[in-house]
């Protein structure tokens, strides 16, 4: 049994990798910004907290200096951390405090903490995004295949255009102070990255407000609803043509044996469990 860390545990590949964490066995110690999101996961996973299999640490604000110095701490200690903890919406008022500083301090932050605070984790996996990859300048590249060796190269003057340049450029800048701090500190941990694209799937965490919902499965039960509006959104989701961007994802078959979902599968276990929130 592994001792791990999880960060943003109300966020929605969070509580997908928390489900996953407990029905293999590890105990874990997951983040959340108050209590109250804390007392809902908790609601949900009743029998794991009683046996002290998830505990939860409150970390109010990711920006803030030395925010996750006393999460990262443990008895027994921690082994591996899961960064997931970044904002993801497009409801901006300040891209450089509400997107930049979030996932750029935040990442960062997490790793001084633990090689300072956590000399036991050997392992930490930061979800990035398809975002600090993909080349905007560039619409949609025919005949370019996207891979790790690729990087988004969105300057900071290109991030403060609007909400989604800055929520690109603030995954890009965040995976890049990653592996820079890595280089430049040579902590006792070794960091993976991973990039997903738009994440669908069927919600399993509490929600008690549409407003909560990820931002991904938002656009489906618009769908759904039928309540897209006439005019064309500005993130480009309008262009729903097979293959527009070419990627090769085999680094994630080979070392980590993931088996993808087809798209169609992945709206279908959304719907339904759309229908399960009374939605």
């Amino acid at each position: 049994m592994t001792r791990v860390l999880l960060t943003g545990g109300s966020g929605f590949i969070a509580a997908h990798t928390l489900d996953v964490l407990l029905d293999h066995g590890h105990s874990v110690v997951t983040t959340v910004r108050t209590q109250d999101k804390a007392d809902k996961i908790k609601e949900s996973y009743k029998s794991h907290v009683e046996k002290g299999q998830l505990d939860f640490a409150i970390v109010p604000d990711i920006a803030q200096p030395d925010a996750f110095d006393q999460a990262v701490v443990s008895d027994p200690p921690f082994e591996a951390v899961l960064h997931t903890a970044s904002p993801f919406h497009f409801n901006v008022t300040d891209v450089q405090k509400d997107l930049l500083d979030p996932a750029v301090i935040g990442t960062t932050g997490i790793l001084k903490s633990i090689k300072k605070n956590a000399p036991t984790v050997k392992q930490v996996v930061i979800t990035s995004s398809f975002a600090a990859i993909v080349n905007p300048s560039k619409g949609f590249w025919p005949g370019h295949e996207y891979s790790e060796e690729d990087w988004n190269p969105m300057t900071l003057e290109d991030a403060l255009k609007d909400a989604v340049a800055g929520y690109r450029a603030s995954k890009t800048f965040a995976e890049k102070a990653a592996w820079e701090f890595v280089e430049k500190e040579k902590p006792n941990f070794t960091i993976s990255t991973i990039n997903p694209p738009m994440v669908y799937g069927p919600i399993v965490h509490p929600l008690d407000s549409l407003d909560n919902m990820n931002t991904s499965n938002q656009r489906i039960l618009a769908a759904v609803q039928g309540k897209f509006k006439d005019e064309i959104p500005i993130s480009g989701v309008h262009f729903w043509v097979d293959g527009l961007y070419k990627f090769n994802n085999k680094r994630s078959i080979d070392v980590l044996g993931l088996k993808y979902k087809t798209f169609e599968q992945s709206i279908v276990d959304t719907v339904k469990s759309f229908q399960k929130k009374g939605l």
